[in-house]
């Protein structure tokens, strides 16, 4: 995909409002967003935004120490995964991600190459700096967000 320029925390919010938007209306029961990129890049700020923007009115937490935060709401839950701080399988399997639900379950993952076992997504996002900016890449592995992935071609 095209790299996608976001200008200033209000451009990466506004991104994160409009795959909110795809989570919200899809019929898909699990969908599964990497994110890629450099320390404070915008992986967690941008994971913030996409909670928020489907509903969440409390804090959202950066997972760096515990592993993983969880967010139940509006049949909804957000496994937001960080992986910067583990090299270890089993730190990713005692949060049991593939457990079944009849809530929405909504996996985001910073740092996803880390995992010893590669995971399906439905979005992987790669971030870098760019001066006081923000680049990025969209790649898909299902077709969940291709609609809305058009228009940035």
């Amino acid at each position: 995909m095209k790299n996608i320029i976001l200008e200033n925390d209000d451009a990466t919010s506004n991104f994160g409002k409009e795959i909110a938007e795809v989570i919200k209306h899809c019929k898909k029961k699990n969908i599964e967003i990497h994110l890629e990129g450099d320390l404070g890049a915008g992986k967690t700020f941008l994971t913030r935004s996409i909670i928020r923007h489907c509903g969440w009115k409390e804090l959202v937490k950066s997972p760096t120490y515990t592993l993983c935060e969880e967010y139940e709401f509006n049949n909804l839950i957000f496994l937001h995964i960080d992986l910067y701080r583990t090299n270890e399988a089993q730190d990713i399997d005692i949060f049991n991600l593939d457990r079944n639900t009849d809530l929405k379950k909504i996996i985001l993952i910073e740092w996803p190459e880390r995992l010893q076992f590669q995971r399906d997504y439905d979005l992987k996002i790669r971030f870098s700096h760019l001066d006081n900016m923000r680049k990025i890449d969209i790649d898909l592995g299902s077709n969940i967000f291709i609609n809305w992935a058009k228009k940035y071609e």
